[in-house]
């Protein structure tokens, strides 16, 4: 009895390590790493959530791209850095679930990355320059099986984009050569300056200029049609039932960090993720809000990975 009285006084006062940690955190500016240039779908939705965090919050939030490598020379750097939980990374599919298991060293363990919670969800899209001439999936897949294919950007290798790509070149036999890019904004550049005919893109990044029409989509990624964009066709209906490569965001920390932090993190970051003004943001960009437990978000990147290492060791995949 009077030991627990102890231990309880204690952790009030917040004198125990845990306590003591969580009740200070965080006692600085948060550091959010990107894995990819600005402009693209990864850096939307870090700014996005930055943004709320300094509004409601009261924090201060340093968005910190750095592209590369699929996204690893992000996750290497948080990984490096020290493990108090102001160094957060958001990391997708690509980074979390596929890179470990299709590269040769991206120097880092899965085991290396304890996830905090799940934040957004959302299909890619095939989209074309206007000078392509293709209005549906089958076209486009036609003009693949030319010769020469079809050259197709996305934001990196290893990313959703190519996940996506190399699944669709596995169902169709089609010639469609990646063109990887230093993240979806430079990616979209190109295609607008016609330097690369098509992109599967992320939502965030083709959103604005598909409604504008300066560019074409012919299909999404996902199982089921986006509700915010429901006359875009899926490529499971057009051509290849059961197709389906979705991209999603988690925000993760190094193994590393005392389990209050990554706590105290979740509601954080959940909090500003469930606000009416972030949900609607994410929604005008194609995108559903998850704000997830982190037991949640391991379970699902759990998921993830073995369905895209079946994918992966099927299709003999290698990312270089």
């Amino acid at each position: 009895m009077y030991r627990r009285s102890l231990i309880g006084s204690a952790a009030a006062a917040g004198l125990l390590p845990g306590a003591s940690r969580a009740q200070s955190f965080p006692s600085k500016q948060l550091r959010l790493l990107v894995g990819f240039a600005a402009g693209g779908g990864g850096d939307v939705v870090a700014r996005i959530l930055a943004q709320e965090l300094t509004k409601s919050g009261g924090l201060s939030v340093l968005v910190d791209n750095k592209p590369g490598a699929g996204g690893n020379i992000a996750t290497r750097e948080a990984l490096r850095a020290p493990a108090d939980g102001h160094t957060i990374l958001l990391a997708n599919v690509g980074m979390l679930a596929v890179n470990p298991y299709a590269m040769k060293d991206v120097g880092y363990d899965p085991s290396d990355i304890t996830p905090v919670c799940l934040a957004v969800d959302f299909s890619n899209v095939l989209v074309v320059h206007p000078s392509v001439p293709a209005r549906t999936l089958d076209e486009y897949l036609a003009l693949a099986r030319r010769p020469e294919g079809m050259d197709y950007g996305t934001s990196g290798i290893g990313s959703a984009g190519h996940l996506a790509g190399e699944l669709l070149k596995s169902r169709s036999g089609a010639r469609l050569n990646h063109v990887p890019f230093r993240g979806g904004g430079p990616a979209m550049n190109d295609l607008m300056g016609g330097h690369v005919p098509s992109l599967i893109a992320s939502a965030p990044t083709a959103t604005s200029f598909m409604r504008e029409g300066r560019i074409r989509a012919l299909a999404v990624s996902g199982a089921k049609r986006s509700p915010f964009d429901p006359d875009i066709p899926t490529i499971a209906e057009s051509s290849f039932p059961g197709y389906a490569a979705t991209n999603w965001y988690a925000v993760v920390v190094s193994s590393r960090t005392a389990p209050e932090i990554v706590t105290t993190l979740n509601a954080i970051l959940t909090k500003a993720l469930r606000a009416p003004e972030v949900r609607a943001a994410y929604g005008q960009q194609g995108m559903e809000t998850l704000a997830s437990t982190a037991a949640e978000a391991a379970a699902h990147i759990a998921r993830e990975t073995d369905i895209w290492k079946k994918v992966i060791a099927d299709a003999g995949i290698r990312l270089e």
